[in-house]
This record gives C-alpha cells, sequence and structure tokens, in this order.
C-alpha cells in the first residue's frame, strides 16, 4: 500500500515519483491486517511537488505483475489485500503461509505433504501447492517475476525469502493482466530496499521440536543515488512428527541505483533447502499422530536467481517499466510406496512379493525473461485516463529423470532398497509463453470510473523422450487465447466505494498432465509420463461486487461476493484408488467457487481488533467418473459417479479469523490469533457419499507477544495451537496395507480408510531481536 498527494483541483489525479517506487496495494480489503500501513518516506523531485504533498493522500494498487505507478484504491473493482513485511515481523510467524492462514481474508491451508514448510494455500477455493500434480489456480509473483515452477506450475513456498518480504497483495478474481494461471487470484510479492529499509537487525529463536533458527538482515545508502540491502537466514527443525525435519537455508540481496525520474535495480537470491514429510496417515494409526505411514519422503529444493528491474520517467505522465531475469531450479524428490504392483501375477506366472518400491526423481529448470510496460497519463474525451500497456515473454527447458528401487519394509514401516534404481523416465520439455495486455481506467467524473483491460496467451510445451524407449511421450502443444476484464467503481464519498467486475482468465495444462493423460496407460506421480494425448486449456469467467469504507479515523471494513465457473477443469482420476499415485489427467467439465466475505477493523485506544467471515460453496458443475475403490458407495468396478453440485474435496464453506492486538505498554505488545475453519470433504469422495463421512473442522487459538528492552533490544514469544487442538487439515481416501500386528505390511489384506493430514500440537518459542543503525 502507498500514499501519494492529492493533487489540487484541475490537476491529473496520478501524480508520480518517489510515492510510486514500492509494489503498492491496499489495506481497506486485508482487514485481517494489524493496522493501517503507513505510507514509506517519500523523495520530493522539487520543491512544487514538495508543497503538494501537504494535501490529503489517498491509496494506490498495484494491479499489473511490473512495478508501477499504480491506480487509486477508489478506482480498484476488486477486494485487493494488501500485508507488510512488518505484519508478519510482529506475529513471528514461521513461515509464510501460516501468516495468511492466520490472517488473510478467504485463505485457508491444508498439510497433505505433512511439512509445515510445504502445505498448500487454498484462496477462495483456488490452490496454489508445491505438489506436483495438484491442479494449480493461483499465479505468484515475485517482485514481477513469475515463480510458479514451469514444470507443473508448482508453488515453493520455502524458496520465497520470508525476510526480505516488503508487501504480499493478495489480487481476488481472473485477472487477465497477471498472465496464465490466474484462475481465481494471483499472489504479488514485493521486496524491501535499502532506503526504505536502513540499518540492519540479529535475530535468533529456539523452542518446541529443536527448531532453532537464526537470521540477520541489513539496509542502507551509499552515497545519495544508491541503496543496498541483504538478508540471510537458517533454520534447523527436527519436525513434531516423526520423520517431518526440515532444514531450510536462504540468502537475499538488492541493490539500487535511484535519480528524480529512474530507477534500477538488481537484485538476486538463492536457496538450499531439505524437507521431509510424514504423509498422510490412516484413521487407524491416531493411536500415535506422530507416526509417518512410511519413510523416507524427502525434498530437496535449490534455487538460484537473478532479477534486472528498472523504470523510467521520460516525462511525469509517461512511465517505462521492465525486467530481465534468470531462474534456476532444481528439485530431487525421495519417496517411499507401496508397490502397485504386489500380489499380482507376473508375465510368468510367479506372485509380485516386491513390498515397496523407493522413486526418486530429478527436475532440473532454466527458466528466463523479459517483460515491457509502459503507462501514460493523460486525458481521454477530456476525462482523467490512465493507459498501461505490457508485453511479457516467458521460456524454461526442463529435464526431468526418474528411477525406481525394488525394496521391502521395515517393522517401522522404513523402506529398505533391493538392487538398484532402475531408470524409469527421462523427459525434456521446453515451454514459451508469451503475453501481451492493456489495462485502462477512465474517470468519468469524481464518482465514477470504469476499467477495461486484456491480455492475449500464447503457450507452447513441447515434451521430448530422452530415453529412446518411450515414443509416445514426444509431443508439441500450444495454447491461445484473449481474455477480457471490466469493471465499474462508484465512490460518491471518500469513505465509500463501491465496484462491480467481470473478468477471464486460462490455465493451460502443463507438461505433466500433457504428458499423463491417457486412462489406459496411467502414470504414477511425480513419476513415470507414458502417453501424451490432448487436453484442453481450463478457462475461467468471475464476477464479483463489492464495496470497502471507512467509519472515522480508526475503523476500516469491506465485503465482497464472488462467482468463479471453470470450463474444462482438469482434475487427476486416479486409477487405483485416491490414495494411489496411479492414474492419470482429464478435463472433467465445469466447476464452480461462489461467495462472499466480510472483514472489519478498528482500534479501541490501546486494543486493535481485526475479523473476517468467508463462505466458499466450491462445487462440480458437471457429471463425471472416476475411479476410487475405497469410497464406500464405489460399485463393483470401484467407480463413482460425481454429480452436478457435488462438493469439491479440500475446500472449507466458513473460515472465521479474529486478530487482537493489546499494547499493555509502550514498550509490551500481546496479540492472539483466533481462526475457525468448518468440515471439508476427503479428496476420493467427490460424490460426497463415503461413508466416513467429513473431515471435521477446528478452532485454534495462537499467541504472541513482544517486549522493547531498549529501542535495540527486543524479546519476543509465540505459541501455536494454545489448546493443543488434536485436528486435520487434510483427507483422502485410500487403501491401509499396514493393518498386521503394531501397524506392520499385510499386503494380502489392505483396509479401506480414510487418510488424514495432520495439524500441529502445541508448540512454544522465545526469541531475541537485536537491531542496529
Amino acid at each position: 500500500m502507498q500514499s501519494m498527494p492529492r493533487k489540487p483541483s484541475g490537476a491529473h489525479p496520478f501524480k508520480p515519483r518517489a510515492l510510486f517506487r514500492l509494489c503498492c496495494g491496499s489495506a481497506l480489503a486485508s482487514l485481517t491486517a494489524t493496522a493501517w500501513a503507513q505510507a514509506e518516506p517519500a523523495q520530493a523531485a522539487s520543491a512544487t511537488e514538495a508543497a503538494a504533498t501537504e494535501l490529503p493522500s489517498i491509496i494506490v494498487v498495484g494491479t499489473t505483475p511490473l512495478l508501477g505507478i499504480g491506480t487509486p484504491l477508489e478506482k480498484v473493482p476488486a477486494n485487493v489485500q494488501t500485508i507488510r513485511g512488518r505484519e508478519i515481523e510482529q506475529q513471528h510467524a514461521p513461515t509464510i503461509t501460516g501468516y495468511l492462514a492466520n490472517n488473510a481474508v478467504s485463505v485457508d491451508t491444508n498439510d497433505a505433504q505433512g511439512n509445515s514448510s510445504q502445505t498448500d494455500i487454498n484462496y477462495r477455493g483456488f490452490t496454489a501447492s508445491p505438489l506436483l500434480g495438484t491442479p494449480q489456480g493461483l499465479s505468484v509473483f515475485l517482485d514481477g517475476v513469475r515463480v510458479n515452477e514451469p514444470f507443473g506450475d508448482v508453488v515453493n513456498w520455502d524458496l520465497i525469502p520470508q525476510a526480505a518480504i516488503s508487501t504480499i497483495q493478495l489480487i481476488p478474481g481472473s485477472n487477465p493482466t497477471f498472465g496464465l494461471n490466474t484462475l481465481g487470484g494471483a499472489v504479488v510479492v514485493a521486496t524491501k530496499n535499502g532506503r526504505s529499509n536502513p540499518g540492519g537487525n540479529a535475530e535468533v529463536s529456539a523452542g518446541s521440536w529443536g527448531r532453532k533458527t537464526a537470521q540477520v538482515e541489513q539496509g542502507g545508502t551509499i552515497g545519495s543515488n544508491l541503496d543496498y540491502y541483504f538478508t540471510a537466514n537458517v533454520t534447523n527443525d527436527n519436525g513434531w512428527a516423526d520423520h517431518n525435519s526440515s532444514r531450510l537455508r536462504q540468502a537475499f540481496g538488492k541493490l539500487r541505483y535511484t535519480d528524480a525520474d529512474t530507477t534500477i535495480s538488481l537484485s538476486m537470491g538463492g536457496a538450499d533447502n531439505t524437507l521431509n514429510g510424514s504423509q498422510t496417515i490412516p484413521s487407524s494409526f491416531l493411536d500415535n499422530r506422530k507416526q509417518a505411514y512410511t519413510y523416507p519422503d524427502t525434498n530437496q529444493n535449490q534455487v538460484g536467481y537473478l532479477t534486472l528491474s528498472g523504470d523510467h520517467y521520460f516525462t511525469p505522465n509517461i512511465e517505462l517499466s521492465g525486467n530481465v531475469y534468470y531462474r534456476h531450479y532444481r528439485n530431487k524428490n525421495t519417496s517411499s510406496n507401496v508397490n502397485d504392483e504386489f500380489g499380482t501375477v507376473e508375465d510368468d506366472g510367479d506372485i509380485d512379493t516386491v513390498q515397496a518400491t523407493n522413486d526418486q526423481s530429478v527436475i532440473v529448470t532454466d527458466s528466463y525473461g523479459a517483460s515491457l510496460q509502459l503507462t501514460l497519463l493523460g486525458k481521454l474525451l477530456g476525462r482523467d485516463n490512465q493507459l498501461v500497456i505490457g508485453a511479457a515473454g516467458d521460456f524454461a527447458n526442463s529435464h526431468f529423470t526418474q528411477a525406481s528401487q525394488e525394496a521391502f519394509f521395515t517393522d517401522s514401516r522404513a523402506t529398505v532398497g533391493i538392487g538398484a534404481f532402475e531408470p524409469q523416465t527421462d523427459a525434456k520439455t521446453r515451454n514459451e509463453n508469451y503475453g501481451i495486455y492493456f489495462e485502462n481506467t477512465l474517470s468519468f467524473n469524481e464518482q465514477w470510473s470504469m476499467t477495461l483491460a486484456g491480455r492475449y496467451n500464447w503457450a507452447k510445451a513441447v515434451i521430448g523422450d530422452e530415453s529412446g524407449v518411450q515414443p509416445l511421450l514426444d509431443g508439441n502443444h500450444t495454447f491461445s487465447r484473449f481474455n477480457p476484464a471490466i469493471g465499474f467503481n462508484w465512490n460518491p464519498t471518500p469513505a465509500f466505494t463501491a465496484y462491480a467486475t467481470y473478468n477471464e482468465g486460462m490455465r493451460s495444462p502443463t507438461a505433466i498432465e500433457l504428458a499423463c493423460a491417457d486412462p489406459a496407460a496411467p502414470c504414477s506421480l511425480p513419476n513415470d509420463f507414458i502417453a501424451d494425448p490432448d487436453l484442453k486449456p481450463v478457462i475461467s469467467k468471475t464476477f464479483e461486487v463489492g464495496a470497502r469504507g471507512r467509519v472515522g479515523n480508526s475503523t476500516t471494513w469491506s465485503a465482497a461476493a464472488y462467482s468463479t465457473t471453470l470450463t474444462d477443469d482438469i482434475q487427476f482420476v486416479s486409477s487405483q484408488g485416491a490414495a494411489s499415485t496411479l492414474g492419470y489427467f482429464q478435463n472433467v467439465g465445469k466447476t464452480r467457487r461462489q461467495g462472499f466475505e466480510l472483514a472489519g477493523r478498528t482500534q479501541y485506544g490501546p486494543l486493535g481488533v481485526a475479523a473476517s467471515y468467508s463462505y466458499v460453496n466450491a462445487t462440480y458443475r458437471s457429471t463425471w467418473t472416476e475411479s476410487s475403490a475405497s469410497n464406500s458407495s464405489a460399485d463393483a468396478d470401484g467407480n463413482i459417479t460425481v454429480h452436478s453440485g457435488d462438493r469439491i474435496p479440500g475446500i472449507p464453506a466458513n473460515t472465521v479469523k479474529v486478530r487482537l492486538d493489546y499494547a499493555a505498554t509502550p514498550k509490551w505488545n500481546i496479540g492472539t490469533n483466533l481462526t475457525y475453519r468448518s468440515s471439508i470433504f476427503a479428496r476420493g469422495d467427490e460424490d460426497n457419499q463415503d461413508d466416513n463421512g467429513k473431515i471435521p473442522g477446528y478452532f485454534l487459538i495462537d499467541l504472541d507477544t513482544t517486549y522493547n528492552v531498549t529501542k535495540q533490544l527486543q524479546v519476543f514469544a509465540t505459541i501455536r495451537n494454545l489448546l493443543n487442538k488434536k485436528y486435520s487439515t487434510f483427507g483422502i481416501l485410500g487403501e491401509n496395507f499396514f493393518n498386521g500386528p503394531n501397524h506392520t505390511f499385510n499386503g494380502a489384506a489392505p483396509v479401506d480408510e480414510q487418510f488424514l493430514g495432520l495439524g500441529a500440537p502445541r508448540g512454544a518459542w522465545v526469541g531475541v531481536r537485536y537491531a542496529w543503525k
């Protein structure tokens, strides 16, 4: 969020320069934010502009991926939320996803992977997940660069440098200017700079489950035109459950040049993380919630990236911005699985007695691209007008290899390999994405404005077999579409805004979906690629109406109602039950997420209160058949029929969030988050008929406190899940192969069960931060 001066009567309302230098956003819609963010110090380009800053300020929102002038909030037809990095720091949230789950409206998470750094974010029923094969519905940007990995569109939240975050902006709907994958919304992350964040600090913390963290941060200026920023952190966490430890290493740096008309920024970062997961566990395992179903399951994520960006004002009304980036990403996944062929008759007539397989996959991606954006401020038909025109090209080369090793299970369900790893897949993919977009905001008068926007996307995915033994893997696919948007804003008073909007978006099928789409040749995720028939792109169409405003100087509120319909939605259809990794992707017709959200924030002296309620009705709108043999309603062939109106699993209908901040003294602050999430259906129960029923909802209380011993020294403490609730955030139906004595392997008689992704028990941490100028 930014403030900018309101020009005197008759002048253009969008006066640019230093006040627009940050990524912008609106806190009016982020009612769970801890406070109204204040404008960062502006640099006056001249004495004339300095005089103008004495007038009342307005809020500016960034509505395109690139940093630019932005749009005044009163003219933005969307319920945008903005979260400041300092708000994340105030709550001492260990992960970005954890903070969003506690504070952001219409956001919840699930722990399908069994590691707190690998959770899925669900926003209005759309997902941004690190799990390969999950249908993604949110686009995520870091300083204008899309970080949905090209191979699978996954989002690795652990690779985003949390300490470097200046703002996180949640933009709802199918905003076409953000390009591919913006079906339900965009998450835009902007990083800090040294001019706005001078000085430094060092922080350490420790507590439950052996979690230890250390972090350093430093920013400043060099002369009058250069500034720098750097941060690095390490985390070692043994994990609250067996075999779900984490080791994270992150670093980020930025060097900027600024003058009255130009900003040039060079940023770079990297991460090297090892994340172990405990998977979902059968309900019969709940006698010991810490145990893993099988292990090991490890993700090793590494990334290095470099971004050169800049903007230049040719005149106060003409601004050109752009970026160029390179990103190198490597993921190595090792997973332990029950052998899908156990107990079957082999070609030689023998029974397959191999209990398990160790699967190992490696993805290496080099991605690069560039964007250019021109903003023109002026008059159209005698009315104030802002026109943004942009173009972007994103390219990626990925190499995917997968190997499998036969194994057996120990009594503790660890896999022990037998022999060497045998290659299964060796493939290369090439992604090319081009986009041309525009956004025009026309002010009819002081009360009414209209926004027109659109983007033409052209995407190409080429898949090639490198092994020489899987020619069906070869394929060449192209997708293209123009996506429009229109919105209207009404501002009868400075304290009230109402809006209505319609927009469309597109997601092209990923390489992993295209290479695993043949029902006659199912593949194992995230592993074997088999065949390559066509899939249709997913098209989203969103309607939204809403309002927001102020009451007095300390109270803000927002309300919105929306409906997003997807055509040709893509879903992974299991061929051996929902918990099996064997299956294929297919278009399943229409799905819809619709609902409403209410939020408000106020300040009563030393007490700040923020509250939100969101309702999401996520349903299938077409009838289709899938294999879900572990569903009690399945027919003799193991199939279920999903009907129009059945609820989509994993998406809660109701969420309620309350944040309380109490300044007990000028030095001591106490905060609490109260979170309620309603029940969900398990994956595999798409027909909502399984006898296991829903995964129950839950209510959680988190506490945090900060005490400033001196201006430089701060101590803090946090408690998560204060009441030590036993709860689950995710569910899936499947076969439990470990129903022998003490949960040992019994492959001859598996039992259908509901598998659960468990939430963490109570945990507490303390820390110290020392700051310097």
